[in-house]
C-alpha cells in the first residue's frame, strides 16, 4: 500500500507540475493534476474492454494472452 500511495503522490507532483507550466495558473494545475487521474481510469476501463474484444477476435481467451504473475512464474514480485 505504501508503494501505492508514493507512486499517487509522483503522479499527482507531475500532473500539478506540467499544468502549471503550461498554465501558469495554481488553481488550474491543482484541478487538472486532481481530474486527469478519474479521466484516465475511465479511459483504461474502455482499453481493457477494446483489448478483450480484440483478443477475443483473434480467438485467444484472456487466459491464455495473460502475462505470467510472480506466483505463476515462481519469481518474488519487485
Amino acid at each position: 500500500m505504501a508503494k501505492t500511495m508514493t507512486f499517487a503522490l509522483v503522479h499527482f507532483t507531475v500532473a500539478f507540475s506540467v499544468a502549471y507550466l503550461v498554465t501558469g495558473s495554481l488553481g488550474m494545475a491543482g484541478f487538472l493534476a486532481l481530474i486527469e487521474p478519474m479521466v484516465n481510469t475511465v479511459a483504461y476501463f474502455f482499453h481493457e474492454k477494446a483489448w478483450d474484444a480484440y483478443r477475443l477476435g483473434r480467438g485467444q481467451s484472456a487466459a491464455q494472452t495473460a502475462e505470467p504473475t510472480a506466483i505463476d512464474s515462481g519469481h518474488a514480485a519487485a
